[in-house]
């Protein structure tokens, strides 16, 4: 009679050349001098002793995860994450019906439009696939029209388009994106059409902006708004013609002469969905995310894993309820968590004992798509996790 120890080199045998070298029962059988039945009586034993063991990756489950985690330690609420495509061209394909799918999720209904290569595809997508019924009823553009051809950065064209295809009234802005210098920018802000644009823009219940690279191109006249600035702050990448680092800070300057809708305007917007094609670079989106603007993201789930290097243990795992993180390089949480203990407490009031902290780390957060709240403070020189459920 076999031992177990021969047994399992037996079914171990059989699973790998049927797993792993593809091969068919019936090659097994004849390779091995029995039934092809007889095969398939190992395979299921194999599965039922553990020799094999099946993991079925859903996307959906993945997503969700990544989401949470996103949730736990930026300014994210929600978003939308699919997996690569065959290719470029189909990525942006699934990422353009994400963002509209995360539009009828949000029940938008006046909407702001930015411009970039994604715009550009969504514009695209949604001329294949209609959505006249849509809860959005008003669109206008965030940003001027560029001087160039390229359809992805002409503001009024993508708003009209937009607009047919889902049924909604397009308002435009008759202004360049980028005019001959400030004083002509001053001129410009000072008509009747930008006062109108800016009462669309105050009125606005969800932005939708490309999250860009930088050095990109067309490249905006970055030289000539901007001066060194750029590269003195290491800037990362864009979101309309805004520029940003990978700290998150959006670099300001007093020779920036586009005309797009002013930041503190934006930041109003109760939703901002930044939206990244299948060429965004991570450095990019990790200063998007830092900058705490957007509330929504719309993404490859590949881009958002290789950004949010963490891990965590299950409490349940060690004695005395310890938790243990593992933050790598890009994860969104501030430094002095990964490098000092803390303790976790659950509260009934979240912001009163925040409130009585010596300076808050990051947070409140949610936590969860359940709405529960995160945050963490300094209090008496420890670190302390706040956590209150809804």
């Amino acid at each position: 009679m076999k031992s177990d120890h021969e047994k399992r080199r037996r079914l171990a045998y059989v699973a790998r050349r049927y797993y792993l070298d593809d091969q068919k029962q019936s090659d097994i059988a004849a390779e091995l001098g029995i039934s092809r039945p007889m095969v398939s009586r190992l395979l299921t034993e194999a599965r039922q002793l553990g020799v094999v063991e099946i993991t079925v990756h859903d996307p959906e489950v993945k997503a969700a995860s990544l989401l949470e985690r996103l949730r736990a330690g930026s300014s994210i609420k929600d978003g939308i994450l699919v997996e690569d495509g065959a290719g470029d061209a189909f990525t942006n394909q699934l990422l353009s019906q994400g963002a509209v799918e995360l539009l009828e999720q949000l029940q938008s209904r006046r909407l702001g439009v930015g411009w970039g290569h994604l715009i550009g595809q969504l514009v695209t997508w949604l001329e294949k696939n209609p959505r006249h019924g849509s809860s959005v009823t008003d669109i206008c553009p965030l940003v001027g029209n560029a001087s160039i051809p390229a359809r992805n950065y002409q503001s009024n064209e993508n708003v009209r388009l937009m607009a047919q295809q889902l049924g909604a009234s397009p308002h435009f802005l008759y202004l360049p994106a980028l005019p001959e210098s400030l004083e002509e920018k001053q001129i410009l802000c000072s008509t009747e059409i930008y006062r109108q644009i800016h009462e669309e823009w105050e009125r606005i219940d969800t932005a939708l902006v490309n999250i860009g690279d930088y050095p990109s191109s067309p490249d905006f006249a970055s030289l000539v708004r901007y001066g060194g600035l750029l590269q003195e702050h290491h800037a990362c990448g864009r979101m309309l013609v805004y520029y940003f680092n990978e700290d998150g800070t959006v670099i300001q300057s007093d020779q920036d002469f586009a005309i797009q809708v002013p930041l503190e305007t934006l930041k109003q917007c109760p939703n901002i969905i930044g939206v990244c094609s299948a060429n965004t670079s991570s450095k990019a989106v990790k200063g998007a995310l830092k900058s705490g603007i957007l509330t929504h993201i719309v993404a490859r789930s590949s881009l958002i894993h290789s950004i949010l290097e963490f891990w965590v243990s299950s409490v349940d795992d060690y004695d005395y309820k310890i938790e243990y993180l593992k933050f790598e390089e890009g994860t969104p949480f501030p430094e002095v968590l990964h490098r000092n203990p803390h303790v976790a407490y659950k509260v009934d009031d979240l912001q009163k004992y925040i409130d009585d902290a010596d300076s808050v780390i990051c947070g409140p957060m949610d936590a969860n798509d359940k709405g529960d709240q995160l945050a963490f403070v300094w209090k008496d020189g420890a670190i302390l996790e706040l956590y209150q459920e809804v």
